[in-house]
């Protein structure tokens, strides 16, 4: 399962969220598991603080799996404090912590600054997608990309972007909280649709809800697995986060089709909730 990037590279629409993960020990345990389970794809950011921990993990671990460095795919994010002319240097400094000599995806974490001026915010974003579109050109970043951009974001930075669209939106999205006029942009314009969250809030409410149980029942699947794949045949690319190995498991095992009437019970279950940032308030 890949998308096709605007590059021709393409992307794993199945990967492994990093977000919580630190301390070396601990990181190095969880990466060695998702790759053996065959997840080749890890999301981080600057702002989960563990970059560091994840590039040295991997410069360890790859080898041992008889991988190399083209094998994996690697995604990090802006930190929103280093919007802005700030953003090359951030790269760079993403780059030297990962200890790698390119990024796969460099994302827009936000589309706010942390204490910037609403005014002046959409200067702020295209000067930072200015800054990403240099670090590509200078081969740093393969490729380059947003995250919780609404369609609002994403029409504004199409007249600044100086023909180079995101390859990737990465947004919350999962059966309580699904933002079709963002996919449609989306897919109308090649940019690939990512889901944090996809499982929902660590409260487990989506994973126990009625409905979800009921179609993992009827599937014989596992409630976390249904949800994942929702996600999937909508052209959806997943990263969700597992602790223990044998979810890691579940969640990859993703090889079963979601009849068409589960489809619809899922995109239409009567709870509405966003568990994360929203992005919807930002100017």
């Amino acid at each position: 399962m890949s998308f096709k990037m605007h590059t021709g590279d393409l992307i794993p629409l199945l990967g492994y969220g990093t977000y919580m993960i630190d301390g070396y020990e601990n990181t190095l345990k969880i990466l060695d598991q998702a790759l053996a389970v065959g997840y080749r794809l890890f999301d981080t950011a600057k702002m989960y603080h563990n970059e560091s921990e994840i590039g040295r993990a991997l410069k360890q671990l790859l080898p041992k799996h008889n991988l190399q460095r083209k094998d994996v795919f690697i995604t990090t994010k802006l930190l929103p404090s280093d919007h802005g002319a700030k953003a090359y240097q951030a790269i760079k400094e993403s780059l030297a912590k990962l200890d790698c000599d390119y990024i796969d995806l460099y994302l827009i974490h936000w589309p706010g600054t942390y204490g910037g001026s609403s005014s002046k915010q959409p200067q702020t974003r295209a000067e930072s997608w200015r800054q990403l579109i240099k670090a590509q050109k200078e081969g740093l970043v393969k490729n380059i990309g947003v995250s919780n951009y609404t369609v609002r974001h994403l029409n504004e930075l199409s007249t600044v972007c100086e023909g180079v669209l995101p390859a990737v939106n990465q947004i919350e999205w999962h059966p309580y909280y699904h933002p079709f006029d963002v996919l449609e942009f989306c897919k109308a314009n090649g940019i690939l649709v990512q889901a944090y969250m996809p499982l929902g809030s660590g409260s487990r409410n989506l994973l126990n809800d009625p409905e979800v149980r009921k179609v993992a029942e009827q599937l014989g699947k596992t409630n976390g697995q249904v949800i994942l794949k929702w996600s999937l045949q909508q052209g959806v690319g997943v990263i969700p986060k597992a602790a223990s190995k044998l979810h890691m498991e579940e969640n990859f095992q993703l090889d079963f089709t979601l009849p068409e009437e589960a489809t619809k019970t899922l995109s239409n279950l009567k709870k509405h909730a966003k568990y994360d940032w929203d992005p919807e308030g930002v100017n």
